[in-house]
């Protein structure tokens, strides 16, 4: 049974019975208009729940793999802002909202599940953890990260992925800084007195559990927010922020929206089932990469117009482009040529649609991430505004 996660309150909901907020103290900001509908509505993009939001989803383990806790994170607040809500039989979370009309359905996706690891063997001499990755790790990524080992009962342990000759007093800094960081030459460390297999696994953890990055969570008095694992919650925040406007301004979608919150997107085939045989359009929302060679910021929305998997749809990108322009929403075009997404694992699966892909800039994507709140508002702006359009 999956333990309830406290979800951030809707800025117009009565005080009830429900959790703590899982993240009421990260930030500070205040809610505010931002944007107007071409249909003269006021919209207000509530950066505070929906930065609140974000931190709870960050600080909830979801390697791909191991995503039920965040599913229901995420559908804790789905069904609070009153979608239709269902669990597919991936274990995916499908949210359903009615629109003026259906004649041409419309999809969104982003994932909750993040880069992660299993345990592969365990070293019968030391009692230390042989990894197997999840996703496009970098192991220079995550050396000396703290991480939890998640054992096949529930039980968490903690521990350290390390590189096997960590030590400079003992190894020498040529050979500590010589060493390849792959597979062979890593390890996690437990925080348990355990020098053995056998007192390993007397710990409950055997071959086949999940390791979870510690994402480091810190959102700074200037509107940074740093953390592991924002490919793709941020993606997953701004939709929810999205949604939530609308509701908040009594507002409907102009179609039928279909709200696919994949989990096994990092593997390549998370939205390959999950999305209506009717949708004409998907938006996938995912990360914008930021760094060199890249038009993408951390303060705009990014629009992909190709990434490793060929072109996004030209319709969807001059939608997307029209309607930024039309609401005064800071946007950047970008090429990501190491980047597939969602929308392409649909396309792939056979889905007849119109895709396209935008997302908040993240800096060092895969790594220790970074993104600003002024990103997650354009963002979760455009997505509002392709739901009313």
């Amino acid at each position: 049974m999956t333990k309830k996660t406290a979800v951030p309150k809707r800025a117009n909901q009565k005080s009830r019975s429900t959790p703590k907020q899982a993240a009421s103290a990260a930030s500070t900001s205040s809610s505010k208009p931002v944007s107007r509908s071409p249909q003269g509505h006021n919209l207000n993009i509530d950066v505070r729940y929906m930065t609140d939001f974000l931190v709870g989803l960050l600080k909830t383990p979801s390697p791909t793999g191991y995503t039920e806790e965040a599913i229901n994170y995420v559908h804790l607040v789905m069904a609070d802002l009153r979608l239709d809500t269902r669990l597919n039989n991936k274990g995916a979370l499908v949210a359903s909202w009615k629109g003026k009309a259906s004649n041409r359905p419309r999809a969104m996706t982003a994932h909750v599940d993040t880069l992660g690891a299993m345990v592969k063997e365990i070293d019968p001499a030391t009692g230390r953890l042989v990894l197997t990755r999840i996703g496009g790790v970098s192991w220079t990524s995550v050396e000396t990260e703290g991480c939890t080992v998640i054992t096949s009962s529930g039980k968490k342990v903690r521990g350290t992925i390390m590189s096997r000759k960590a030590s400079v007093h003992i190894h020498g800094r040529d050979v500590v800084d010589g060493q390849k960081r792959d597979d062979d030459g890593m390890w996690v460390r437990l925080d348990a007195r355990t020098s053995s297999g056998d007192e390993t696994r007397a710990l409950g953890i055997e071959v086949g559990d999940f390791v979870a990055f510690d994402p480091r969570v810190e959102v700074t008095e200037s509107g940074f927010i740093r953390s592991r694992h924002l490919d793709d919650k941020a993606g997953v925040a701004c939709i929810v922020g999205a949604v939530k406007a609308l509701v908040d301004a009594g507002l409907q979608p102009s179609q039928r929206v279909t709200i696919l919150i994949s989990n096994y997107e990092e593997v390549g085939h998370g939205a390959s089932a999950g999305i209506p045989s009717d949708v004409k359009d998907l938006l996938t929302v995912d990360m914008a990469a930021v760094g060199p060679g890249q038009t993408s910021d951390e303060f705009s929305v990014g629009i992909c117009v190709k990434d490793s998997g060929g072109p996004y749809h030209i319709d969807m990108r001059r939608r997307m482009v029209t309607l930024a322009e039309g609401a005064g929403i800071p946007y950047k075009l970008d090429v990501y040529p190491f980047y597939g997404s969602d929308g392409e694992a649909a396309w792939r699966a056979g889905a007849d649609m119109t895709v396209g892909l935008i997302g908040p800039g993240v800096e060092a994507s895969h790594s220790y991430e970074r993104t600003h709140k002024d990103s997650l508002v354009a963002t979760a702006r455009l997505i509002a505004e392709f739901m009313l359009s």
